[in-house]
């Protein structure tokens, strides 16, 4: 592996690899949301739901986090989606499963030395 890219593996080298952080900010009457909610299903992602119109912190969460109310807004690992974009959710989420690999190489190259 070139030496940066375990720089960065080493960075952020957990014990084990994780599944990507995904949230996913909706209201019940979202028809965007549900396709989104459908789609990360199919791809078996987990995911944590937030329903804005029942949660006034999520909502002003949601606000201060892309300042705009609409919904779906997606996490994943921190980056946000904003609609139900199919392209940019699986650029994210396999940007997570590249560092996944890495990750894992890393751990296995250490404890092989």
């Amino acid at each position: 592996m070139r030496p940066e890219l375990q720089a960065i593996a080493a960075k952020r080298a957990d014990t084990t690899t994780r599944p990507p952080r995904v949230l996913v900010f909706t209201t019940p009457t979202c028809p965007w949301c549900n396709r989104a909610k459908a789609y990360l299903r199919e791809r078996h992602v987990k995911f944590r739901e937030v329903d804005v119109s029942r949660d006034a912190a999520a909502a002003r969460d949601l606000l201060r986090r892309g300042g705009q109310m609409g919904v779906p807004v997606i996490e994943i690992d921190g980056r946000s989606v904003v609609g139900f974009d199919r392209g940019k959710i699986d650029r994210l989420l396999n940007a997570s499963d590249l560092f996944a690999v890495i990750r894992t190489h890393a751990a296995d190259a250490a404890r092989a030395a």
